[in-house]
């Protein structure tokens, strides 16, 4: 297998171990010592469990074991698709103490994506639950161990099937496991990268538990914080930003919601007492909209964050009335640079910028189409380097060639001005890349499977803007021959490629011709301003 590393200059390590970011701590450690310190302590609470510090700790050791004893070997790497349910850390965190390397896989990825990732990463081993919202993750992993052989072990959370259980890894071995090198790869985040399907970034046991130790300072977590996770678990934002990993790491609580729809999570509010969440735009409009029912009691919510997607200023005023609490709007990336708005910031800069970086060694350039920086608080494409912003992407050469700079700074594809301080404004996004609802989406990759069809000569994918999601996908399709699907009958072939469901393009436009440039080349940006003119027009659109 080809080694998963994440390394910086020397000199840049040393500068950051010196400045205290990196300290030499692992993802496993630090959970064994909060066990220790406070085993009594609630640390995670889902629909059906409620886990202390002692109860998380022990479960991911003996499963530690139980996936050693399976034949893995510290270093190989297994995917984890898991919903929001307490199982997600006792296996990442006994993969992590067996110095195995999760991939994270979101619940709505298919066969396409997992076999991808499966793929690129070289795994040995996939992690599933058995059934969520009526689809069958057992059938979805017989589909990619039949494309890639080098799955040699599936585990099930739940009725297992053909494939081995989770319960039964579980075991009470006193062998003893070594603690990983602060300075490896902990696991393999996926990117949301504007060109194909998505890269994979490692990230050091170092780098990332800085990136959370420093936002639990920012964020105002302590041990008596109750965080609620309402996205995904394995969304790097509700991870790390402080996020479930911040959170445990101060000795909090962790609450699980099975769904972010308001009469889930504010239930669940209510009856936990949560004091921070995290929401994408399109959710924090659903929950303002809610509140104004008063049918829970949300007065210990202290904390709304916003990220994944740029916030409208609009919206962004609303939230404290509606809510009662601060909002945190948060900007930042898997790849690493996070930036946040301050807990005591004036409002008018809580709601009109995206935040600064949280590290003084986050170093910031912003520059032109040729790479030149431009005047202060004119915008242009975001460039960044520092103590938890990676150098380069798992096996990916090429992508490196064109992410990376030749001195070491990350091109995020973000288009952005600086402000006053250092704050940002985030414009959108340099690049083909759909931002949808905090989902990103690669136009590429949607263009590819559009392409597929048989009865399809060629598609551009456009993000246009919506008032809910922030941007919305639209495809832009030449057909060719008779027999030209409908745009229903295109979304549900798509959907039957096993794609997610998020990457299906939410319109699509059939037209005879593409505009061209003076040069012959396909005018993005001319299909874009007529999908605005005409996007609200339903004989235009080709339907649903």
């Amino acid at each position: 297998m080809i080694p998963v590393r994440q390394e910086w200059p020397a000199e840049f390590a040393e500068r950051y171990r010196r400045a205290g970011y990196w300290r030499g701590e692992t993802l496993p450690g630090f959970l064994a010592d909060r066990a220790a310190a406070h085993p009594a302590q609630m640390a995670i609470v889902d629909a059906d469990r409620r886990w202390t510090y002692r109860d998380l700790d022990d479960r991911a050791t003996r499963l530690a074991r139980g996936f050693l004893r399976l034949g893995l070997r510290p270093g190989d790497r297994v995917v984890v698709q898991l919903p929001n349910i307490a199982e997600f850390f006792s296996v990442v965190f006994g993969l992590f103490r067996a110095r195995l390397i999760p991939v994270f896989a979101l619940p709505a990825h298919r066969h396409v994506e997992i076999e991808h990732f499966a793929t690129a990463s070289e795994a040995s081993a996939y992690v599933i639950p058995a059934v969520v919202g009526g689809f069958d993750y057992r059938e979805l992993a017989a589909q990619v161990r039949a494309r890639v052989p080098a799955v040699r072990h599936v585990v099930v959370a739940g009725d297992p099937g053909p494939f081995a259980a989770l319960d039964d890894l579980a075991g009470v071995d006193d062998e003893a496991l070594p603690l990983p090198d602060p300075s490896s790869v902990a696991f393999l985040q996926l990117s949301g990268g504007s060109t194909g399907l998505s890269k994979l970034i490692p990230r050091t046991h170092d780098d990332y538990i800085y990136s959370f130790r420093a936002s639990n300072d920012i964020c105002g977590i302590s041990g008596r914080s109750i965080y609620l996770a309402a996205l995904p678990v394995a969304h790097n934002f509700t991870m790390s930003s402080p996020g479930t990993f911040g959170l445990l790491y101060a000795g909090g609580t962790v609450v699980l919601a099975p769904m972010p729809s308001p009469d889930v999570a504010f239930k669940l509010i209510e009856r936990e007492r949560v004091s921070i969440s995290a929401v994408v735009p399109p959710l924090a409009l659903l929950w303002i909209d809610a509140a104004a029912q008063k049918r829970f009691d949300l007065s210990s919510l202290e904390v709304l964050q916003v990220g994944g997607a740029k916030l409208a200023t609009e919206v962004a005023r609303r939230v404290k009335p509606a809510l009662g609490c601060t909002l945190q709007q948060v900007f930042g990336m898997a790849e690493g640079l996070v930036n946040y708005t301050r807990l005591d910031d004036a409002e008018e800069r809580i709601v009109s910028t995206q935040g600064r970086p949280i590290s003084e060694d986050d170093e910031i350039r912003i520059v032109d189409e040729d790479e030149q920086p431009v005047a202060p608080g004119v915008p242009g494409h975001l460039q960044t380097r520092g103590p938890y912003t990676i150098r380069g992407y798992h096996n990916a050469a090429d992508a490196n060639v064109r992410a990376f700079t030749a001195d070491g700074f990350y091109r995020t594809g973000d288009v952005v001005q600086q402000v006053a301080d250092g704050y940002l404004v985030v414009h959108g996004r340099a690049h083909d890349h759909i931002n949808r609802g905090g989902e990103k989406v690669s136009a590429e990759e949607i263009e590819g499977h559009l392409l597929a069809h048989p009865a399809i000569h060629d598609a551009i994918v456009v993000a246009v803007p919506d008032a809910f999601m922030g941007e919305r996908a639209c495809a832009y399709v030449i057909p060719k021959g008779e027999d030209v699907p409908t745009a229903p009958q295109l979304k549900r072939w798509m959907r039957e490629r096993g794609v997610a469901a998020f990457k299906v393009p939410d319109q699509v436009v059939f037209v005879a011709a593409f505009p061209e440039t003076g040069v012959g080349k396909i005018s993005r940006k001319d299909l874009r301003a007529a999908l605005r003119q005409q996007h609200n027009q339903p004989a235009t659109t080709g339907g649903a």
